[in-house]
């Protein structure tokens, strides 16, 4: 993909994102990611009905008049999106490659904060970290964030989703928001997953083609792994082994579900033929 066509797909992808997120997504985001804490604001004199644990004893006793301390949420967040960026995720047999898929949640997760005058980051990661985006606020940046999603090449390699949780843990001292999209065709240490969900809130995000899933029959069929190179002839006109494939494929799904429930973070499942808007909606609402 060229530059001028990057650049055109991010603009269609803003202004699609935009409109779902003004509509549907920004009430949600800012209901589920309320300030990590309070901050003291002002003093002001008593009214019935604060609470005396407020009371400012010091400069109550100065005026000897009541007063309260005023506190206010902490709003300011830190977003990071962290993308599977290995070969398997630039593949796609719907109206969109994965890859644009995750764009396009990218950008409404993005939308959502920057409106909220949030903090927005990237890790783009595959077998290893390759590139890192700081967070900071602003259209900008995240519109920059977008290109560098749809640009990046692809790596054919298999994915080490624990170097980039590893890499969170290392960086991130504060809470910080994680949305973790993968297809997650590879393995995950549940130890890694249940220390990342304890210090930050993570949500893992499996980007699926609804190809992935099962293999139609199209006769003796060459297949290649875009991940690992690996290269083999397939009889596909056997039933036992589409089956066999759709029910392995189902329980991965389910490993990995079971995993991130029992490490207290949150999972969604979609396909790029699905609604992204109404899974995030769902999220954020139950957040």
């Amino acid at each position: 993909m060229q530059v001028k066509d990057i650049i055109k797909k991010v603009k269609q992808i803003e202004i699609r994102t935009r409109k779902k997120t003004e509509a549907s997504l920004m009430g949600q985001y800012h209901s589920a990611f309320k300030g990590q804490g309070m901050t003291f604001s002002e003093v002001r004199q008593y009214q019935f009905g604060d609470d005396v644990r407020r009371i400012d004893w010091n400069k109550t006793a100065r005026f000897r008049d009541p007063f309260v301390k005023v506190m206010e949420e902490e709003r300011e967040l830190t977003i990071i999106l962290l993308v599977d960026i290995s070969a398997s995720m630039d593949y796609g047999t719907q109206k969109v490659l994965k890859k644009e898929f995750i764009t396009e949640m990218c950008a409404s997760i993005g939308f959502s904060a920057i409106g909220n005058n949030d903090k927005v980051g990237l890790i783009l990661f595959a077998d290893k970290v390759y590139k890192v985006v700081p967070p900071q606020k602003g259209r900008k940046h995240l519109l920059s964030i977008l290109s560098q999603i749809l640009s990046e090449k692809y790596i054919p390699t298999e994915t080490n989703i624990d170097s980039a949780l590893d890499y969170v843990m290392n960086v991130f001292k504060k809470k910080s928001f994680l949305f973790l999209f993968s297809d997650f065709n590879d393995e995950i240490e549940d130890k890694n997953l249940r220390i990342v969900a304890k210090k930050h809130q993570l949500l893992g995000v499996r980007v699926y083609d609804d190809k992935d899933n099962e293999i139609p029959d199209v006769g003796y069929a060459f297949f290649k792994d875009t991940e690992t190179g690996e290269k083999v002839w397939v009889n596909t006109s056997s039933a036992r082994f589409r089956y066999e494939y759709a029910e392995a494929q189902k329980e991965k799904q389910k490993h990995i579900t079971q995993l991130f429930d029992k490490s207290s973070a949150s999972f969604i499942n979609i396909s790029t033929a699905g609604d992204y808007a109404a899974a995030l909606y769902h999220y954020f609402r139950n957040a």
